[in-house]
């Protein structure tokens, strides 16, 4: 009992301490924005993207580096932050490079759920990236990206059956939705349990865990796993005190039972325990304002 009061202590200073998180504007591209992106006005088919390209448009994602869509020679959807770099060789001498900042490649047919990703990626003249594998390969294992450099020229292109998209403006269906924010009152109220969440289990998993509650106490809603995109059903009730709440996570061959009790101050986290298998462990989740 010592413990659990400890835990509930520690995690109420946490929370007071600081605001609810806001999700990463990359999160909103998701497969069925990048796919519905080809075509629009914003988004421009190229053969080749300079460091110039890159950084005329390096506002759209908040200075992070240029945002490209690439369709890979399988068919997917990628989306990618690049920006134009150099690799120092010795006191006196750098070579051009691509620096890949972050790139998710989505699995056909999915929301969400991811092929392969990987980040701080450094491609050199005469080697591609693979986003269909998540590998930097040579010329004559294919890839979707190539880097050129020639002379005082470089750029990157598309290879085989790829497409390359320059995001040049910020997408509308990429846009987070805006939603009035939450007034916790008293007494409180059940409805408050809807929301967005970043969910985190035992220092273990983590993901966004999206809650609605039906006006007789019924949840239901979505988890998206970070660990590779895929969206899992969600089910429960609140009880039974309003502030509490019970939900399952439903895995193909398992499931994960939540208890958990709001912060009834403010509304802005859930705590408690899980339980999978017979291992019980705590778990936290946060609310995202958008």
């Amino acid at each position: 009992m010592l413990r659990c009061c400890c835990l509930s202590l520690a995690l109420s200073l946490i929370f007071a301490a600081g605001p609810a998180l806001s999700a990463d504007a990359f999160d909103y591209y998701t497969n069925p924005v990048l796919a519905k992106a080809v075509g629009l006005p914003e988004v421009k088919e190229l053969k080749q993207v300079t460091p110039e390209m890159i950084a005329d448009n390096d506002r759209v994602l908040s200075g992070a580096g240029a945002l490209l869509i690439v369709q890979t020679n399988e068919g997917r959807f990628s989306k990618v932050i690049v920006q134009a770099a150099r690799q120092k060789v010795d006191s006196t001498t750098s070579v051009p490079i691509l620096l890949v900042d972050r790139y998710v490649t989505y699995r056909e047919g999915q929301e969400r759920a991811i092929q392969c990703a990987g980040q701080n990626v450094r491609l050199f003249a005469g080697f591609r990236l693979s986003l269909d594998i998540g590998q930097v390969v040579p010329d004559a294992l294919g890839g979707d990206l190539r880097f050129v450099a020639q002379g005082d020229k470089s750029y990157v292109e598309p290879t085989g059956k790829a497409k390359l998209f320059l995001v040049t403006k910020p997408l509308p269906d990429a846009a987070p939705r805006k939603t009035s924010r939450l007034v916790v009152g008293d007494p409180f109220e059940p409805r408050y349990f809807t929301g967005v969440y970043k969910l985190r289990d035992d220092g273990r998993r983590s993901g966004t865990l999206k809650l609605e509650v039906a006006a007789d106490g019924a949840v239901s809603g979505s988890y998206y796993s970070d660990k590779d995109g895929q969206k899992y059903d969600v089910e429960g009730k609140i009880g039974p005190a309003k502030h509490a709440i019970q939900f399952t996570i439903r895995f193909p061959r398992s499931s994960q039972e939540f208890q958990g009790r709001m912060f009834t101050g403010d509304g802005k986290a859930i705590a408690g325990s899980s339980r999978m298998q017979e291992r019980e462990t705590g778990f936290y989740a946060t609310r995202l304002e958008e």
